[in-house]
């Protein structure tokens, strides 16, 4: 944890600009209302013997309206040999504050995923995104100063029995989660039109402390994300782990996320 606030602070010491938008997290700001979002996530997570595992996330997003968003994905992987389908989750986020300056805007959201699969459970770590059947529920803090961005979540996560798998008794199966999030713009300097292309870099922490044993886990993935058109997205991350004392499959992994948005569609 000293590691983790000194970066943080060497961060903040810098003057950065960000945009909104982060890779490994959501913020508490919403699509605008009427867009429906596609988004592909490909993800190969670097076992620890040897070779990888490959998992897909096709998601459909939906701006309701200011301060309702929903999402639906599916779970693909190539754990048992052939690419195949292992389930899904709805995923719901509230936003219920919102103080806008001149400059600055301040976000506050509540959020809830609700997630089915069919996969071995064989971690400690709990992930009802892709890995456990479960629920999370949560809250997301966001700020945006000019065009600096800083986003933190506390969530609370349950794992359930997978679809064909019990859940280990010797497993935790509650853990809470937390998240700190810090962005920069890159590209470009000054903004002429909608239409130019966004280079963004970022830096997020991703932690999880299981509730019954007390056994935690800190990764940090930098990122780079390009923005086209201001409706076209492509996300470059890399997740790695600076400590951890409980059982996980990966403890490094890299993510490719393509990302498209239309404008009001159901206005």
């Amino acid at each position: 944890m000293r590691y983790l606030a000194i970066v943080m602070l060497c961060l903040l010491s810098f003057h950065i600009n960000a945009q909104e938008l982060f890779v490994m997290t959501e913020p508490a700001s919403n699509m605008p209302t009427g867009s429906i979002g596609v988004r592909d996530m490909s993800l190969f997570a670097f076992k620890k013997t040897d070779g990888y595992n490959y998992h897909n996330m096709p998601e459909l997003m939906w701006g309701v309206n200011k301060d309702w968003m929903l999402h639906a994905s599916a779970f693909l992987s190539n754990k048992e040999g052939n690419l195949k389908l292992e389930g899904g989750s709805l995923y719901a986020k509230y936003r219920f504050f919102s103080v806008d300056d001149l400059h600055s805007h301040f976000r506050l959201a509540a959020y809830g995923r609700i997630s089915t699969s069919n996969a071995g459970i064989h971690q400690e770590d709990i992930e009802t995104m892709g890995m456990n059947s479960g629920c999370e529920i949560g809250a997301v803090a966001t700020q945006l100063i000019n065009k600096t961005a800083l986003s933190t979540s506390i969530s609370y996560e349950r794992a359930l029995n997978n679809q064909d798998y019990d859940f280990p008794d010797a497993f935790s199966n509650s853990a809470l989660n937390y998240t700190f999030s810090i962005g920069q713009l890159m590209y470009p300097k000054k903004y002429i039109n909608f239409k130019q292309t966004n280079i963004n870099a970022m830096l997020e922490f991703l932690g999880q402390r299981l509730n019954q044993n007390g056994k935690s886990y800190l990764d940090v993935v930098p990122s780079v994300q390009f923005i086209i058109n201001s409706q076209a997205r492509i996300d470059l991350a890399y997740r790695r782990q600076i400590y951890s004392d409980m059982e996980r499959i990966s403890t490094n992994s890299i993510l490719l996320k393509l990302e498209y948005t239309f404008f009001n569609v159901t206005n």
